[in-house]
This record gives structure tokens, sequence and C-alpha cells, in this order.
């Protein structure tokens, strides 16, 4: 039953709980594919047998008439971020390679307790830090979307990238990603799939890598909307073990899905409009104000005047963070230990971080030490916190005229692997459009609408009030209803 692979989480789900086929055929289906796709190199480990183990344990379940819980029967990928008991946790580092965490990630353990099964642990980009899943230590990930008439390989976006092109190759039918100021939205635009950021809070941050502490948060990459509804669901709830969590009961998303906007406004930030953004992107965009017109909404123009300042901010703040965050890598308590002969202890700090570190990993803590010392702390730091809350408070505004924003969430479509190795800067304008939204902690998502003329899709994303995952997830149906986005890559891996 080879188009086992071809189904998306809710297929898989209500199939399972049906009897039209059990857990353990589609743990077998999409282990052969996870296997025959090692050239995309989107998974750093496979479970084969705890994909298998799982689905075993929701058959029997249904053998003896149980509930099989929101996820039953399907098997997903588990982004290398979330620590897994038993199982390799790297963050695609060198410095972590090896380490098997003994205890397992809320998120995770929500997943496994929903009924889904694990088919291995998906590459990223090193510690979350890149946009084309070019700095893991295991090696780039591959889009299975190539331009047409090309076989070049194209990026397949970052950091979720193993996730995206997992999902995108139909290998896995839906993955965890983890979205810092995008990590979620543009690969999921780059490679055809919906991904949705939560709002802050929402899924539990114990268990996972930590990048920067105050905008990491989890979130479902998977075919459709209503996938994504679901897998929030199972990974979302409050977390005692974090004092992030929301304590908030977690909403029906999936029941709550209406793709009817009859008296809702639409607001399109004039903002957006920037220079050097693809006209493909523009293109869409104006395609996704007609379907959501067409959906009953109202389209209104609303100003968010600091955007142009986000992304400055988040590259000191996000750096900031991080190099607090990974300062406890240092070859003491666990993870690569380099001890060079007659090394001291700050040798041995230095050496293990010189070989465990990548070179946008040091970047980026070179960057954050440098924005928190003494002498720049003020002028770099904490101007970079005061443009964030004008960031949310100019969302906080456009609330009172729009229930939901419109908004592209790339610049350009997916880009040759190589192109931009050289060209930081015009690397981290991959996330122009997603980083205000990841400043202000609200819910964004991104869903596939059209392609380029050479055969790439794009996608558009929406950004929601705090705590209105359902107006996001409803915009996402309109769009993804009108936009009917059937294309998949063709198989060359």
């Amino acid at each position: 039953m080879s188009d086992l692979t071809q189904l998306g989480v809710k297929a898989i789900r209500d199939g399972v709980a049906g009897g039209s086929f059990t857990a353990r055929e589609v743990a077998e289906a999409f282990n052969t594919a996870v296997a025959e796709a090692t050239s995309l190199n989107a998974f750093i480990v496979a479970t084969p047998e705890q994909a298998l183990a799982a689905a075993e344990t929701v058959d029997a379940k249904r053998a003896k008439g149980e509930t099989l819980g929101k996820m039953g029967g399907v098997p997903i990928g588990m982004k290398d971020l979330f620590a897994t008991r038993g199982v390799q946790t790297t963050a695609a580092s060198h410095i972590l390679e090896g380490f098997k965490p003994e205890y397992e990630s809320t998120v995770s353990q929500n997943l496994w307790d929903a009924g889904a099964g694990m088919l291995g642990k998906l590459n990223l980009d090193q510690f979350a830090m890149g946009s084309s899943n070019e700095t893991s230590y295991f090696g780039n990930v591959s889009s299975p979307w190539r331009k047409a008439g090309s076989n070049a390989a194209m990026s397949p976006g970052g950091s979720s990238g193993g996730s995206s092109s997992a999902v995108a190759a139909r290998i896995a039918p839906a993955a965890t990603g983890t979205d810092t100021g995008g990590s979620i939205r543009q690969p999921a635009a780059f490679t055809g799939i919906c991904g949705i950021k939560p709002t802050y809070g929402r899924c539990s941050r114990w268990g996972v890598v930590a990048f920067a502490s105050s905008l990491d948060q989890a979130g479902p990459m998977a075919r459709s909307v209503e996938d994504c509804a679901i897998m929030l669901e199972a990974m979302a709830g409050f977390d005692p073990k974090d004092s992030t969590s929301l304590d908030m009961p977690v909403p029906e998303w999936e029941a709550g899905l209406n793709a009817d906007l009859k008296g809702k406004k639409v607001g399109i930030p004039r903002e957006y409009r920037m220079e050097g953004t693809d006209e493909a992107i523009l293109k869409s965009w104006e395609q996704g104000k007609e379907w959501l017109r067409d959906a009953g909404a109202e389209i209104v123009d609303i100003s968010l005047p600091h955007t142009k300042y986000a992304l400055p901010a988040y590259y000191i703040i996000a750096p900031a963070e991080a190099s607090s965050n990974l300062a406890r890598y240092d070859g003491v308590r666990y993870g690569l230990r380099e001890l060079p002969d007659g090394a001291g202890l700050q040798d041995m700090y230095a050496a293990t971080r010189a070989a465990g570190f990548g070179d946008e990993v040091k970047r980026r803590i070179l960057i954050g030490t440098y924005v928190l010392s003494a002498g720049f702390y003020d002028a770099y730091y904490n101007q970079a916190q005061k443009i964030r809350a004008l960031v949310a408070r100019d969302f906080e505004r456009a609330w009172s005229e729009c229930d939901v924003i419109l908004a592209p969430t790339t610049p350009t479509a997916s880009f040759p692997l190589g192109s931009l190795n050289d060209d930081p800067l015009t690397m981290y304008l991959n996330d122009v459009f997603a980083v205000p939204a990841s400043l202000a902690g609200l819910p964004a998502m991104s869903v596939p609408a059209t392609m380029t003329e050479d055969g790439l899709p794009l996608g558009l994303q929406l950004v929601g009030k705090a705590f209105d995952e359902q107006g996001v997830l409803d915009a996402g149906l309109a769009i993804q209803q009108s936009a009917n986005f059937t294309a998949q890559p063709e198989k060359w891996w």
C-alpha cells in the first residue's frame, strides 16, 4: 500500500480509526520511504523501530475498542532540537554529537501520548541558526523541489529544513518545527507545505534545545491547514516545567475550522511592500487578497510603521540570548570535550567550542557577546528591546482595524544551495516578513499559494492576535480552499 505515503495526518488518523488500514501498515510505508530518501539528507537519525512500536500500541488499542488519541497511528518526523529519551539529540551540532537524553521534551511526549510515532530525528540548521539548512554539522538538506529544466539543489529553508523537506517529499506526513524568527514559516513557504508558529507559550519549551528563549516556539509542519490544527492540539498545553508556558486550555482548533470569513477584516500592511521583493511574490499577495475577499472578508490597508527596524532588532536580541544559552556547552558536563595536552580549563573551553560550533553559530555568539558587553549593552541590546516593544505596539494598534493580517512569507522563492553562503546579510533578509510576528509573540502561519514560472512554490503568511490561532487557521483554510495547491515535487531522490 505505497499510496499510504500520500496521506496526511487527518486521513491517516481517520483511516486507522475506521479500520481502512492498520497503523503498522502506515509505519512500514513511511519507514520504507525514509530509507529510500537518504539523498535528501532530511534525517540525522532514523528510528523505524520506534515508529513500529508506536503503531503496534495503537493497533492493540483499536482491537480493544479504546480511544486512539488525536494523532493515533500517525508517524511523524521530530526536529533534532527536541530531546528524545534514549535517541541522539544534537541540534545538528558536533558539540552534542552522541548525546542521548535521559528525558523527553514535553512537546514530543504530548505527541506520543496522543498516539503519534517517531520516524526519526530531522536535520536542521545548527542550533536552529540559519535560513537555508546549510549550517548543519551533518550536511546540507536538499529540497525535493527543483527549478524547471535544472538539477541544481535547492534550499528547503531553515532552520526547520529537514522537517519541510521530509513533509514535502512525502516521507513523513507531518513534522515538528521550531520558529524563532521564521524557522517554521519560511521553510514551509519554500517547499509548498503548511506551518504554524502559535502564540508564544502555547507549546512548552521544556526539553527543546534553546536558541533565543524569549522567541523560540514549537509548532507543526504538515500538508494542510487541517493537519496543522490537529497536530497543534496534540502539541500544545500548559507545562509547569516551563515558566513561559501559557496556563490556558487548548482550544479545539480542528473542530472550529471555518473558511467563511464574513464579517472579518484582513489587514494589508503597507510597509511589507519592500524593495527587492520578487514580482512573483507580490503577484501572489494580490491573489491572496482576492481569495480572502471571495471568502467574505473585507480587505483594509493598515500601517505597521516600525517594521523596517524589526529585522535589525531581531539580529541583536536573538544572538544576545544565544550567546547566553550556548555558554552551557563547555566540555565539562556533557557533549564534546577537546582537551589538548597540557591544557588548562580555559584552554579546554576554547578548544571544545572551536571544534564543536560551526561558523554561523560562532558568528552569532560573537555578535551576542558584543551587544551584551558593558560598553554596548545600552547602545544595542536595550535599544533593540525598545524597538521590540514598538513592533508589538504596532500590532496592538492594528487589531483595532483588522482581525488578521495577510503578508508574504518570504521575499523570494527558494534559492540554490550555496548561492548565499558568502552573503550572510542577504541570507538574514529571508526572515524580513517573518520576524515582526516573532518579536511580538503572535501566532502566524504560512500556507502554500502559487507557483513561480520556473516551478517553485510560494507561500502566503497570516498573522493573528495573541491566542487567536483559530482566526489564523480559518483564514489559512480559506486560502487553501481557493488556491487548491496540489503541486508536488517530481521524485528524483
